[in-house]
Protein backbone atom coordinates (compact mmCIF):
# COMPACT_ATOMS: atom_id res chain seq x y z
CA UNK A 1 0.00 0.00 0.00
CA UNK A 2 1.22 3.25 -1.18
CA UNK A 3 1.90 6.34 1.90
CA UNK A 4 4.24 8.99 0.73
CA UNK A 5 4.36 11.77 3.14
CA UNK A 6 4.20 15.11 2.15
CA UNK A 7 4.61 18.81 4.10
CA UNK A 8 2.20 21.79 3.70
CA UNK A 9 3.17 25.34 4.71
CA UNK A 10 1.23 28.45 3.95
CA UNK A 11 2.56 31.56 2.42
CA UNK A 12 4.38 33.96 4.24
CA UNK A 13 2.40 37.30 4.77
CA UNK A 14 1.11 39.32 2.46
CA UNK A 15 0.32 43.48 2.85
CA UNK A 16 -3.98 41.85 1.86
CA UNK A 17 -3.81 39.13 4.35
CA UNK A 18 -3.14 41.99 7.14
CA UNK A 19 -6.21 43.60 5.29
CA UNK A 20 -8.46 40.64 5.55
CA UNK A 21 -8.84 41.08 1.26
CA UNK A 22 -9.31 37.65 -0.31
CA UNK A 23 -6.31 36.94 -2.48
CA UNK A 24 -7.39 34.01 -4.36
CA UNK A 25 -5.30 34.03 -7.63
CA UNK A 26 -4.52 37.56 -7.52
CA UNK A 27 -0.67 37.39 -7.41
CA UNK A 28 0.04 39.85 -4.59
CA UNK A 29 3.40 39.66 -3.41
CA UNK A 30 4.93 39.44 -0.06
CA UNK A 31 4.78 42.20 2.49
CA UNK A 32 7.69 43.23 4.18
CA UNK A 33 6.83 41.79 7.17
CA UNK A 34 6.53 37.83 5.35
CA UNK A 35 9.72 38.63 3.76
CA UNK A 36 11.19 39.10 7.09
CA UNK A 37 9.37 35.93 8.54
CA UNK A 38 10.39 33.71 5.76
CA UNK A 39 14.00 34.60 6.00
CA UNK A 40 13.43 33.09 10.15
CA UNK A 41 11.80 29.83 9.12
CA UNK A 42 13.77 26.53 8.85
CA UNK A 43 11.92 23.68 8.07
CA UNK A 44 12.28 20.72 10.87
CA UNK A 45 13.39 17.07 10.06
CA UNK A 46 12.82 15.10 8.27
CA UNK A 47 11.21 17.90 5.84
CA UNK A 48 14.14 19.74 5.79
CA UNK A 49 15.84 17.88 3.08
CA UNK A 50 12.94 16.95 1.03
CA UNK A 51 12.62 18.36 -2.22
CA UNK A 52 10.40 21.45 -2.40
CA UNK A 53 7.35 22.46 -4.34
CA UNK A 54 5.01 25.70 -4.44
CA UNK A 55 2.60 27.22 -6.22
CA UNK A 56 2.99 29.30 -9.38
CA UNK A 57 1.79 32.55 -7.30
CA UNK A 58 4.62 35.34 -6.38
CA UNK A 59 3.74 34.98 -2.96
CA UNK A 60 4.30 31.46 -2.37
CA UNK A 61 7.07 30.81 -5.07
CA UNK A 62 8.95 34.00 -2.44
CA UNK A 63 8.54 32.23 0.57
CA UNK A 64 9.84 28.70 -0.80
CA UNK A 65 13.01 30.63 -2.11
CA UNK A 66 13.21 32.36 1.46
CA UNK A 67 12.79 29.12 3.86
CA UNK A 68 16.61 27.53 3.32
CA UNK A 69 17.33 29.54 0.43
CA UNK A 70 19.51 26.71 -0.67
CA UNK A 71 17.32 24.14 -2.16
CA UNK A 72 15.62 24.38 -5.54
CA UNK A 73 11.92 24.83 -5.94
CA UNK A 74 9.73 23.42 -8.17
CA UNK A 75 6.61 24.94 -9.46
CA UNK A 76 3.33 22.92 -9.39
CA UNK A 77 0.38 24.58 -10.37
CA UNK A 78 -2.33 22.14 -8.78
CA UNK A 79 -0.87 23.80 -5.42
CA UNK A 80 -2.16 27.45 -6.77
CA UNK A 81 -4.51 28.90 -4.28
CA UNK A 82 -8.50 28.41 -4.46
CA UNK A 83 -9.86 31.03 -6.96
CA UNK A 84 -12.21 33.87 -5.18
CA UNK A 85 -13.91 35.16 -8.51
CA UNK A 86 -15.62 37.81 -8.39
CA UNK A 87 -14.77 38.64 -4.91
CA UNK A 88 -10.57 38.62 -4.72
CA UNK A 89 -9.82 41.86 -3.44
CA UNK A 90 -13.34 42.65 -1.19
CA UNK A 91 -13.00 41.61 2.61
CA UNK A 92 -15.60 38.58 4.05
CA UNK A 93 -16.75 41.69 6.06
CA UNK A 94 -17.67 43.92 2.54
CA UNK A 95 -19.16 40.96 1.11
CA UNK A 96 -21.65 40.29 4.16
CA UNK A 97 -22.51 43.57 3.76
CA UNK A 98 -22.75 44.11 0.33
CA UNK A 99 -23.91 40.31 -0.92
CA UNK A 100 -27.18 39.95 1.56
CA UNK A 101 -28.90 36.49 1.04
CA UNK A 102 -26.55 35.23 -1.92
CA UNK A 103 -23.71 35.91 -0.15
CA UNK A 104 -24.64 33.90 2.82
CA UNK A 105 -26.57 31.29 0.76
CA UNK A 106 -23.24 30.96 -0.57
CA UNK A 107 -21.17 31.02 2.66
CA UNK A 108 -23.94 27.98 3.97
CA UNK A 109 -23.00 25.78 1.03
CA UNK A 110 -19.77 24.24 2.65
CA UNK A 111 -17.65 21.99 0.16
CA UNK A 112 -20.29 23.15 -2.26
CA UNK A 113 -19.04 27.38 -1.64
CA UNK A 114 -18.69 28.43 -5.18
CA UNK A 115 -18.21 32.59 -5.80
CA UNK A 116 -18.90 33.87 -9.15
CA UNK A 117 -16.50 33.36 -11.55
CA UNK A 118 -14.33 31.09 -8.76
CA UNK A 119 -13.84 27.72 -7.79
CA UNK A 120 -15.47 25.91 -4.89
CA UNK A 121 -13.64 24.41 -2.39
CA UNK A 122 -14.68 21.02 -3.67
CA UNK A 123 -13.13 21.39 -6.91
CA UNK A 124 -10.16 22.61 -4.80
CA UNK A 125 -10.22 19.35 -2.50
CA UNK A 126 -10.25 17.28 -6.08
CA UNK A 127 -7.40 19.08 -7.84
CA UNK A 128 -5.26 18.76 -4.54
CA UNK A 129 -6.41 15.11 -4.47
CA UNK A 130 -5.12 14.27 -7.41
CA UNK A 131 -1.15 16.31 -7.40
CA UNK A 132 -1.09 13.75 -3.99
CA UNK A 133 -1.95 11.03 -5.95
CA UNK A 134 1.09 11.88 -8.35
CA UNK A 135 3.76 12.14 -5.38
CA UNK A 136 6.56 9.62 -5.31
CA UNK A 137 9.08 10.86 -2.78
CA UNK A 138 8.37 13.29 0.38
CA UNK A 139 7.96 16.72 -0.39
CA UNK A 140 7.43 20.30 1.35
CA UNK A 141 4.86 22.04 -0.54
CA UNK A 142 4.28 25.99 -0.35
CA UNK A 143 0.38 26.94 -0.80
CA UNK A 144 -2.53 28.86 0.69
CA UNK A 145 -4.81 28.97 2.87
CA UNK A 146 -7.74 27.50 1.20
CA UNK A 147 -6.23 25.53 -0.67
CA UNK A 148 -4.32 23.49 2.49
CA UNK A 149 -8.29 24.18 4.11
CA UNK A 150 -9.51 21.66 0.92
CA UNK A 151 -6.30 19.41 1.69
CA UNK A 152 -7.61 19.08 5.69
CA UNK A 153 -11.32 18.64 4.11
CA UNK A 154 -9.62 16.01 2.10
CA UNK A 155 -8.09 14.10 4.86
CA UNK A 156 -10.64 14.28 7.75
CA UNK A 157 -14.21 14.28 5.78
CA UNK A 158 -14.83 17.40 7.00
CA UNK A 159 -17.81 19.24 5.19
CA UNK A 160 -16.87 22.78 5.56
CA UNK A 161 -19.82 23.98 7.59
CA UNK A 162 -18.58 24.83 11.18
CA UNK A 163 -15.63 24.94 12.97
CA UNK A 164 -12.96 22.66 11.48
CA UNK A 165 -12.10 19.93 12.72
CA UNK A 166 -8.57 20.43 13.84
CA UNK A 167 -7.27 24.42 14.44
CA UNK A 168 -4.23 24.94 11.73
CA UNK A 169 -1.16 27.47 13.14
CA UNK A 170 -0.64 29.14 9.82
CA UNK A 171 2.97 29.64 10.84
CA UNK A 172 3.30 26.51 11.70
CA UNK A 173 4.48 23.14 8.54
CA UNK A 174 1.40 20.38 8.49
CA UNK A 175 2.52 16.64 7.37
CA UNK A 176 0.66 14.78 5.92
CA UNK A 177 0.43 11.10 4.03
CA UNK A 178 -0.39 10.51 0.72
CA UNK A 179 -2.27 6.84 -0.33
CA UNK A 180 -3.81 5.19 -2.89
CA UNK A 181 -6.47 6.62 -5.02
CA UNK A 182 -5.39 10.04 -3.97
CA UNK A 183 -6.75 9.22 -0.42
CA UNK A 184 -4.83 11.68 2.40
CA UNK A 185 -4.20 11.00 6.34
CA UNK A 186 -3.14 13.42 8.71
CA UNK A 187 0.55 12.89 9.87
CA UNK A 188 0.88 15.62 12.31
CA UNK A 189 -0.03 19.09 12.16
CA UNK A 190 1.20 22.28 13.70
CA UNK A 191 4.67 21.59 13.61
CA UNK A 192 6.79 24.74 14.79
CA UNK A 193 9.56 25.90 12.04
CA UNK A 194 12.28 26.63 13.98
CA UNK A 195 14.61 29.83 13.37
Amino acid sequence: MRAVPFALLRHAPTAWNAAGRLQGLTDTGLSAEGEAAARQWRLPPPAAHWKRLSSPLQRARRTAELVQPSAPVAIDSRLREMSFGVWEGFTVKQLRATGGEAFAAAEAAGLDFHPPGGESPRLAMARLSHWSSTLTEPVVAVSHKAAIRALLALATGWNMLGRPPHKLDWTCLHFFVAHDAGRVTIERLNVPLTS
